[in-house]
């Protein structure tokens, strides 16, 4: 039995040692060296260097005078992120839209764009349609007292166009960008 136990043993301690601590240690060296701000979370500082979030999670911005991300039913909680998984035909998703868009309606806009009162499939993304972005405008140039030809520049700037996929504005980097203009 011992004959079968030790190298049973030992290729249990060699493939911990592989896959447990080499492997590991080699794909985050190679992270470090090739992606370090991925690596590190794609943080986000503000004009003092604080780290105000990350650029890959959404957070919540209290009040009005910020652009709003899309909902999260985890209220933007990293641990318990995730979709409601309400089917379409339940009245708690259909009161909850309602809810979020009587909250975020603007007089002559029209209908609220769907990206701000539906959740993602991980309830944190940080990312807004550009038109969900430019929708929110009337609301915050009137708050900060901003003339809406500034904020629709502000918006510009800051949409991305990844090589693949719809343009996208990082919340999070939009509403940094406009403390920064409003200082």
């Amino acid at each position: 039995m011992l004959s079968q136990l030790r190298p049973a043993l030992s290729l249990l301690a060699l493939m911990t040692l592989i896959t447990g601590v080499a492997y590991p240690l080699t794909v985050t060296g190679i992270a470090q060296l090739a992606f370090p701000e991925q690596a590190n979370g794609s943080l986000v500082h503000d004009a003092k260097g604080e780290v105000r979030g990350s650029a890959l999670l959404a957070q919540n911005f209290e009040g009005p005078e910020w652009f709003q991300p899309r909902p999260s039913v985890a209220s933007f909680a990293t641990v318990a992120s995730g979709a409601s998984n309400l089917a379409p035909s339940n009245p708690a998703l259909a009161e909850r839209i309602n809810k979020e868009a009587h909250r975020l309606a603007t007089e002559g806009r029209g209908p609220v764009p769907m990206a701000l009162v539906t959740t993602s499939g991980s309830g944190l993304d940080p990312h807004l349609p550009p038109a969900a972005a430019r929708y929110q405008i009337p609301r915050i140039a009137a708050e900060r007292g901003l003339p809406a030809e500034g904020l629709v520049r502000l918006v510009e700037q800051s949409t991305e166009r990844p090589l693949v996929g719809p343009a996208v504005v990082n919340v999070l980097a939009l509403n940094t960008a406009l403390n920064e203009m409003t200082r």
